[in-house]
């Protein structure tokens, strides 16, 4: 079932906690938009379980400024309120019909889900505990690797690292997790094979931050690969400015050490 959104809280959010609802943020103006609306209402006039609601983001600006829709087409499914998942731009067919599979609630996204929220709450062992199966049941899962390496990467950073590297994601987020998870991998590795870095003034604060980072000490850690952006930001193919970003990704934008460093870390950069 699809139809034109009229109000947006009844529509979407409030019809959301029945059913999954999938948001077709459109324009008539954009070619992209006409391509993939007929496959959003093909697959939607005969799914089970959720629902199409179109939006025009011409006739409904404020909706589509506070989902942070900057291009078109975007689509969000929002299950119980919130945007559970997103893409943007025209999927073919068969891509769409992936992204449903893996995205709509079931058994699977229902365990990601709660693995996320257990990450968010600080708890890895419990994330690591729910996704076991899922990624051993369902290998190809690549959100469900994506945030189990993110739960390994302090514990076992070399199967986190494996997770990462066989997850293939476009989702920005998910993308830019794993890219983290990869990135953080490579520092603790370079703690344990100093050896492998040539000399530079950087290389000490950039090796004092990977052992850090090794031994969970966040703080010292964010210190540290800030000193080595300071120093020489290039280093290591761009080293200290990646491991900063992928240390306040995975610790997320309300712990403290992201708190109290990025604004000096965004500092260094200028």
């Amino acid at each position: 079932m699809s139809y034109e959104v009229q109000d947006f809280q009844t529509d979407v959010i409030d019809a959301s906690y029945d059913e999954p609802v999938l948001v077709d943020f459109w324009a008539p103006w954009c070619g992209p938009c006409r391509q993939l609306g007929p496959t959003l209402e093909e697959l939607a006039d005969t799914a089970e379980g959720w629902s199409l609601v179109k939006v025009n983001t011409d006739e409904h600006p404020t909706a589509s400024r506070k989902y942070g829709v900057r291009g078109i087409p975007n689509v969000k499914l929002f299950v119980d309120g919130t945007v559970e998942a997103e893409f943007t731009g025209a999927l073919p067919r068969h891509a769409v019909k992936k992204w449903l599979d893996e995205n709509l609630p079931n058994e699977t996204t229902n365990l990601i889900r709660e693995a996320r929220q257990a990450l968010d709450a600080g708890n890895e062992a419990q994330a690591v505990t729910l996704l076991e199966d899922v990624v051993e049941q369902n290998g190809d899962h690549p959100e469900a690797k994506v945030i189990m390496a993110r739960a390994l990467i302090f514990q076992d950073p070399e199967r986190a690292e494996m997770l990462a590297n066989a997850a293939d994601v476009a989702e920005p987020t998910l993308r830019q997790t794993r890219e983290a998870v990869q990135t953080v991998a490579h520092l603790v590795r370079l703690a344990g094979t100093p050896d492998d870095l040539p000399d530079d003034p950087a290389r000490e604060p950039y090796l004092k931050g990977a052992r850090a980072l090794a031994e969970q000490d966040f703080e010292a850690a964010a210190e540290h690969l800030i000193e080595a952006v300071q120093v020489n930001r290039h280093y290591d193919d761009d080293g200290p400015r990646r491991g900063c970003i992928a240390l306040f990704t995975l610790l997320g934008p309300t712990h403290e050490v992201t708190q109290s460093y990025r604004r000096t870390f965004d500092m260094a950069l200028y």
